[in-house]
């Protein structure tokens, strides 16, 4: 049974829409799953995301408006991590459902 969603302010919602905005980009997904195992220079997700330095940039910039990501710099480079644990359960959460969702497609294709 499902928990009863806690009441929340039209400021609270404006943070969580804002926070779901965020990762409603596939860029910006893509860039988070290159943090999942630590954090990376600018260069290696430039690298690993097959974008510009731009587009990545950007993408990690609004990543870190919403609260995602952290950012360090060590001389002239800067690494990203993911700042809120909490997104791992939620890919997680989304994945899961995703890949339940579709094996049973499959399986009712296969009959």
């Amino acid at each position: 049974m499902a928990k009863k969603p806690r009441l929340m302010t039209d400021a609270a919602l404006a943070l969580v829409a804002r926070r779901f905005a965020a990762l409603a980009e596939p860029m910006r997904l893509r860039l988070l799953h290159a943090l999942f195992d630590g954090e990376k220079s600018v260069g290696q997700l430039v690298d690993l995301s097959g974008g510009t330095q731009a587009n990545v940039s950007r993408h990690l910039q609004t990543l870190m408006d919403a609260g995602v990501l952290t950012r360090r710099k060590v001389g002239l480079q800067v690494f990203y991590g993911i700042g809120d644990k909490s997104i791992f359960t939620l890919c997680e959460l989304v994945c899961g459902s995703l890949e339940q969702k579709h094996a049973q497609h499959a399986k009712s294709l296969a009959r």
